[in-house]
């Protein structure tokens, strides 16, 4: 299937859920010249009135400073890959059925297609789990 499969860190932090909480932390990232692959943001329903967004990747030192100085902090909850590959119907449950067959259970999967490509972005409850998923899927 020729995938592009990667580890890659999480890095999450707090925001206020208010109108312009999250444009609040993104602009102080962008400010920095952060160029994020991926942003998920949703509402904490165990604590109302705040939030959490997930974005990734940080490069380099001045990035993780930046994000540090925002209330991020890479997830130690969230053990995850980044996969990239041709677009095809039933891709998502292919790969998902393959990694369940191996008997991985899946934390998160979030799937988006851009022109003819697909990136999707797996977390697993451990590392060793995201391990056998990144070769599982390297094979394929």
């Amino acid at each position: 299937m020729n995938l592009i499969v990667e580890r890659v860190d999480v890095w999450a932090a707090s925001i206020k859920d208010q109108p312009g909480g999250l444009a609040n932390i993104l602009s102080g990232l962008a400010d920095a010249g952060v160029d994020l692959d991926f942003i998920i943001a949703r509402r904490a329903p165990d604590q109302p009135g705040s939030g959490v967004v997930f974005v990734t990747p940080l490069r380099g030192d001045l990035e993780i400073r930046t994000a540090a100085t925002l209330g991020f902090n890479v997830t130690s909850s969230l053990k995850s890959l980044r996969v990239e590959g041709d677009n095809k119907p039933g891709v998502a449950s292919k790969l998902a059925a393959k990694i369940a067959a191996d008997g991985i259970n899946l934390h998160g999967f979030s799937v988006a297609v851009i022109g003819p490509r697909f990136i999707m972005y797996i977390s697993f409850d451990t590392a060793e789990d995201a391990e056998k998923a990144a070769d599982i899927l390297r094979n394929e």
